[in-house]
């Protein structure tokens, strides 16, 4: 069994509210020095047998189809480990 994860991030063209609240509050929070957040969703997929490109790319189909809305948002797939 083999853990895929992909990472989902708003394209960098398209405002992100929910980083922007997040970076005014971490002043507040005693942070300092952060001049950007942006947010984003992390899904960790298990495969049933090895992570070979077959199952990557069924993950990365997955990501397109569900997982990641592809107008708006940039998806990474990895192995983990």
């Amino acid at each position: 069994m083999a853990r895929v994860i992909v990472d989902v991030m708003l394209k960098p063209e398209i405002l992100d509210p929910q980083g922007q609240a997040i970076a005014r509050a971490l002043p507040r929070l005693g942070f300092a020095g952060v001049s950007d957040v942006r947010q984003g969703k992390r899904f960790e997929v298990e495969v049933e047998g090895p992570a070979d490109e077959a199952a990557i790319a069924e993950v990365r189909k997955m990501a397109e189809t569900l997982l990641a809305n592809t107008v708006i948002e940039d998806f990474v797939v990895r192995v983990e480990g």
